[in-house]
């Protein structure tokens, strides 16, 4: 049975519920506010503790009124703030590094995602991905939809634009906007 609450957990991660709590509490008050989901992925992805262990003690921080839900996610409580600067560097250096790590890595790549929207749709004809960029509560100031030959292609597209979607802009804005050469000039009977 207790290989169920070590379950995915690499060596060197945390299996102590008291540890798992420290750590939430650490990151929450480090990086909050902070979502369910990014905790969860961050945690799980460096493999520092069992889904398990981590949901009940990401409970126990709500019911100890060490940790709040909000609208934008978690956040530390001021009995929480002095639990994560008392007791988190209690834990092991490279666990808290690696943690935070990939906390900020899942919010930037969030970030990224709300601001260059890409999705990829699948229809009679193929794959198709259609890449968008919105600032938050705007409408889309740029559209590019693109004709994949297969999934895997079309989901390395998307996530490409998501991380680099403003660069793409950019660029494009630039090609498109520089002062033609003469031998890119249309001839002038075509104006």
């Amino acid at each position: 049975m207790a290989e169920a609450f070590t379950a995915g957990v690499k060596m060197g991660g945390l299996t102590s519920d008291t540890e798992i709590r420290l750590l939430l509490c650490y990151l929450v008050k480090t990086a909050g506010p902070v979502t369910r989901e990014t905790l969860e992925g961050a945690l799980l992805q460096e493999q520092l503790v069992n889904y398990f262990e981590f949901a009940d003690a990401l409970s126990e921080l709500q019911r100890q009124g060490l940790i709040c839900a909000g609208d934008k996610g978690f956040t530390v409580t001021p009995k929480g703030a002095t639990v994560a600067e008392e007791l988190a560097y209690d834990l092991p250096r490279s666990v808290r590094e690696s943690a935070i790590l990939a906390v900020i890595r899942l919010q930037s790549w969030a970030h990224r995602a709300a601001e260059n929207h890409a999705q990829v749709l699948h229809d009679d004809g193929g794959y198709r991905v259609v890449c968008s960029i919105r600032d938050e509560g705007q409408p889309e100031s740029f559209r590019l939809e693109l004709a994949m030959p297969d999934n895997l292609t079309a989901e390395e597209v998307k996530n490409r634009f998501i991380a680099r979607g403003s660069q793409i802009y950019n660029t494009l804005l630039e090609c498109l906007t520089q002062p033609l050469s003469d031998a890119e000039r249309p001839p002038e009977a075509v104006l």
